[in-house]
């Protein structure tokens, strides 16, 4: 399994919102960036953007373990 995703299940709801904030941030600053000319690796917007799936669905699973 990959670590991230086992390092984002050991954390809280509230922990992976502040850092579900965070990561929108970054990709808010990314984008400007590339839109303005001045990212070079435009690799780290899919990075970022699949981090916030990650991020989404670990909150997803918790939220339907609660339910049952």
């Amino acid at each position: 399994m990959n670590k991230e995703i086992i390092d984002l299940r050991k954390k809280k709801i509230d922990q992976l919102n502040a850092e579900l904030i965070s990561a929108r941030e970054a990709q808010f600053s990314l984008r400007i960036k590339h839109k303005t000319g001045q990212l070079n690796e435009t690799s780290e917007l899919l990075k970022v953007r699949k981090n916030i799936a990650r991020i989404k669905t670990v909150i997803n699973e918790i939220k339907n373990e609660d339910k049952e």
